[in-house]
C-alpha cells in the first residue's frame, strides 16, 4: 500500500491522515461559526437597547410619583383651618333638617316634635289595642355629640344604653328603639291595671308586679259548671319590647297531683296567657262562664 506522502507529494503530514482530517474538519467548521455571531451579536444589542429603555421609563415614573406627593403634601399644607368648621357646620344642619323629617315621617306612629332654639324636643306617645295611655318627652341638644338635656324616660327604661348604642349614629333607631321600650311597658301597665280593676273578681289574691310590670305572679279561680278552679300565674316578659310574656307557669296552689280535667285547664291558660292580652283572657272566662250559665237555665 503506498503512503500518504507517495499520493500527496509536496505536502509534509504531521500526526498522520487522521491528524490531517481533523484539522480540514475544523477549517470547514469555521465559517460557520463566524457567520453566526454577526447574529448573536445583533440580538445583544437589541436587548440592551430594550432594557435602557425600560430603566427610563421607571425613572421617569419614580419622578411622576414624587412630583404627585408633593404637591399633596403642599395642599394639606395650606389648607384652610377654616374649611373644617364649615363642614362641622354643615354636618349639624344635615343632622337638623334630619330630624325634621323624622318628626314629619314619625307624626302617625307616636313620634312628634317641635323645634327648639338648641334643638329638638320629641314627644312619645303611648299606646295599647287603641287607647292612648302615657307620653314622654326627650329634649336633644344639636350638637357635636348629639346630647340628650332633659327627659321623663321612667328609670327603668334603658335610656343610656339606647343613647351609647344608637344617638350618634343613627338617630332615628334611637328614637324607635325608645319607643319600642316604652309602647311595651305601656302594654304591660294597662293590661296589668285592667286586671285590678275590671277583673278583680276573678283573684283570690293581690296582683304582684315590680315597676317595669315585666313580672306579674297572682292567684285566680275560675268556674266551670258546678266546679270552681284555683290556679297559680306567673308570667315573664323577659323580652322588654314585647307586650306579651315569654314564659308562662300555671300550677295549683297547694296541690300536686292533679285530675286530667285541671291539667288540659291549666294548659290551654298557659297558651292563652302567651298569645293574647291579659285582660283579654280573663274576658274570654268571663264568657265562658255566661254560657255556662244560660245552659242551665235552658
Amino acid at each position: 500500500m503506498e503512503s500518504a506522502s507517495t499520493l500527496f507529494p509536496g505536502i509534509e503530514w504531521k500526526g498522520g491522515v487522521l491528524a490531517h482530517l481533523e484539522r480540514l474538519e475544523a477549517q470547514t467548521a469555521r465559517p460557520d461559526r463566524k457567520s453566526e455571531e454577526p447574529t448573536v451579536r445583533e440580538k445583544e444589542s437589541s436587548l440592551r437597547t430594550k432594557i435602557r429603555e425600560l430603566q427610563q421609563q421607571r425613572d421617569k415614573l419614580r419622578a411622576e410619583v414624587k412630583q404627585r406627593r408633593a404637591r399633596v403634601e403642599e395642599s394639606s399644607a395650606k389648607e384652610d383651618p377654616s374649611k373644617t368648621v364649615i363642614s362641622e357646620q354643615e354636618v349639624l344642619e344635615r343632622q337638623w333638617r334630619n330630624m325634621k323629617a323624622i318628626l314629619q315621617a314619625y307624626r302617625f306612629t307616636g313620634l312628634s316634635g317641635k323645634l327648639t332654639s338648641r334643638g329638638v324636643c320629641v314627644y312619645i306617645s303611648t299606646a295599647f289595642e287603641g287607647n292612648l295611655l302615657d307620653s314622654y318627652f326627650v329634649d336633644l341638644i344639636i350638637e357635636k355629640p348629639l346630647r340628650i338635656h332633659h327627659h321623663s324616660i321612667p328609670v327603668f327604661i334603658p335610656l343610656e344604653k339606647l343613647a351609647t348604642a344608637h344617638l350618634q349614629t343613627d338617630v332615628q333607631r334611637f328614637l324607635f328603639s325608645l319607643w319600642e321600650y316604652l309602647n311595651a311597658y305601656a302594654g304591660r301597665k294597662y293590661q296589668a291595671d285592667q286586671l285590678e280593676s275590671d277583673f278583680c273578681a276573678f283573684l283570690t289574691g293581690p296582683l304582684q308586679r315590680y315597676a317595669l310590670c315585666n313580672l306579674l305572679s297572682f292567684t285566680y279561680k275560675v268556674e266551670q259548671g258546678c266546679q270552681t278552679f284555683s290556679f297559680s300565674a306567673r308570667l315573664l316578659y323577659e323580652d322588654l319590647t314585647s307586650a306579651l310574656p315569654t314564659d308562662v307557669t300555671v300550677t295549683r296552689p297547694g296541690v300536686e297531683a292533679s285530675s286530667p280535667r285541671w291539667e288540659e285547664h291549666r294548659a290551654s291558660h298557659e297558651v292563652l296567657f302567651r298569645t293574647k292580652p291579659l285582660h283579654q283572657v280573663f274576658a274570654s272566662f268571663s264568657k265562658e262562664t255566661e254560657k255556662l250559665d244560660l245552659s242551665l237555665v235552658s
